[in-house]
């Protein structure tokens, strides 16, 4: 498949949380490009099998969803810092156990962020949370298959935290079979 080349940018707009560019193709067609630094989901699991999940107003869409924790990785942050970070942050809790299970292009149509994601285990209690000034978010405790349950009843919604359920339980699989 050709690719058309890109013959010229403009930044029409430069944010805290995204950069919008305008690319103007060889074909004469323009694409509209959101520039994201990236960013870290983690499912938390606790000593009992049980998973946090966080119920979140999303301005957006003018509702609220049942998401992992998540966030953008901060620049000069590794991915590793970052989920460590916001797994506090949003949570409380730090992880003694960090694994890197994947990543995905969450809206490649139009954007270039890419999340990575972790799954948290051995959890220590640390500090209440620290969220951003724009969270509002209640922690949820429940068993995978609860949430495994609500994502096929289609009460959990969100792209990242499907792919986090997904990830967890495939790669429980996997692990058994090694």
């Amino acid at each position: 498949m050709a690719m058309d080349k890109v013959k010229g940018s403009r930044y029409v707009y430069r944010g805290k949380v995204i950069t919008v560019r305008i690319d103007e193709m060889g074909n004469g067609k323009v694409r509209e490009v959101v520039e994201h630094r990236g960013s870290v989901a983690i499912l938390p699991l606790l000593d009992d099998g049980r998973v946090i999940l966080e119920r979140q107003y999303r301005h957006a869409i003018g509702r609220e969803l049942i998401e992992v924790p998540a966030g953008m990785v901060e620049e000069g942050e590794s991915i590793d810092d970052a989920a460590q970070r916001e797994l506090m942050e949003e949570t409380g809790y730090r992880a003694r156990r960090l694994e890197y299970v994947g990543r995905c292009y969450m809206t490649p149509g139009y954007c270039n962020e890419l999340i990575h994601f972790f799954i948290a285990s051995d959890l220590e209690r640390v500090a209440n949370t620290s969220m951003d000034e724009d969270e509002e978010i209640e922690l949820m405790v429940i068993s995978i298959e609860e949430a495994v349950k609500k994502a096929l009843a289609n009460e959990i919604e969100d792209a990242k935290t499907l792919y986090a359920l997904l990830r967890y339980i495939y790669g429980a699989k996997e692990r058994q079979l090694l």
